[in-house]
């Protein structure tokens, strides 16, 4: 706030009292007044009026460089109105006022939406797992009429409930806090589940697994990470390289303040300019949109997403046609602040 500007917005009031000073002088000229009235009398009126206007500049300077600063510090800036001081002239009171009645309509309003927004996830929550119920019982039927079709329908189904998920995961993600449980975790259980869950596809596609050192125990959730984990071998066997063995190799290493699962493959790999970006919502790059590929760039951002959450460290290192690894790293004795 410069004083310059404040004067601009005085200029009204300053003519206005320009045009006293002068009718007052003309009045005064009329009498036999000495000259020392006639000079005295203006400048005692301007230096009360600047006097007046110049404490009045300091005392909105000091609330408004208090407001930006309190402001800037904020990370929730709506809370403005609740932290700032109650100010000593009109404008500022009406001020704070408007914004706390600002604050409270937008409140109300995230939390209609925020309603809204829960209704819609327990609904999709519901209908995903009504909708296991139809998947679960054609495998069964599958499993007793084991033909090529029923082959390619179960291969089908195995890709739907990936979906589905994906979808469930994808809803309860941004509340990771109500539907986790840290506890030890043996990371050859959470392989073998994970391996399981892609057992059909790995033999379809002829990619061998080579598991090793994974005799360790991490603190997380287990079924939190059997979907990373299970995002990422599916990857791995989607951009597999064709016609030439495929491998995938998971293994772990302790160290002093963590466990680091690493998972490598020998598969098409990523370009040098994509690496950074495979971990961003609905990024395919170029390898995603490879006929028969059918990316959705939803895989790596929930491993992310829940990575995130579970303080997991995310590392991936790759080169275009020679393989790609993502390294899982476990932090040891660690406090789960989960947010």
């Amino acid at each position: 706030m410069r004083f310059i500007d404040f004067i601009k917005e005085k200029v009204l009031t300053i003519l206005l009292l320009t045009f006293a000073l002068i009718t007052i002088e003309i009045f005064l000229m009329a009498y036999v007044v000495d000259n020392f009235i006639k000079i005295y009398i203006p400048v005692v009126i301007i230096v009360l009026y600047f006097l007046s206007i110049t404490v009045e500049y300091y005392k909105k300077k000091k609330f408004y460089k208090n407001l930006y600063k309190t402001l800037d510090s904020l990370e929730e800036k709506y809370l403005i109105a609740e932290i700032i001081d109650n100010p000593n002239f009109l404008e500022g009171k009406i001020l704070k006022d408007i914004i706390l009645q600002t604050d409270k309509s937008m409140l109300e309003n995230v939390n209609k939406y925020k309603y809204l927004q829960e209704d819609y996830k327990e609904y999709i929550e519901l209908w995903i797992h009504e909708i296991k119920i139809p998947i679960a019982a054609s495998k069964m039927v599958v499993a007793n009429n084991k033909n090529e079709v029923t082959k390619s329908i179960d291969e089908e189904l195995d890709k739907l409930e990936n979906y589905v998920e994906q979808a469930l995961f994808y809803a309860r993600s941004n509340n990771v806090e109500k539907d986790y449980y840290i506890r030890k975790c043996s990371l050859k259980n959470i392989v073998n589940e994970s391996i399981k869950k892609n057992k059909n596809n790995l033999i379809q596609e002829k990619i061998s697994i080579d598991i090793y050192n994974l005799e360790q125990e991490v603190n997380t959730d287990s079924k939190w990470v059997v979907f990373i984990l299970n995002q990422i071998i599916q990857n791995s066997i989607k951009y597999k390289k064709q016609n030439a063995d495929a491998k995938i190799e998971i293994y772990s290493e302790k160290k002093k303040e963590n466990v680091i699962l690493y998972i490598k493959d020998s598969g098409i790999g990523i370009k040098k300019g994509e690496i950074t970006r495979v971990f961003e919502k609905g990024f395919t790059g170029t390898n995603g949109r490879i006929v028969g590929k059918k990316s959705t760039g939803i895989g790596l951002y929930l491993c992310k997403k829940l990575c995130d959450k579970l303080r997991i460290t995310r590392k991936l290192n790759s080169m275009e046609n020679e393989g790609t690894e993502i390294r899982l790293v476990f932090p040891i004795n660690s406090y789960m602040d989960m947010k």
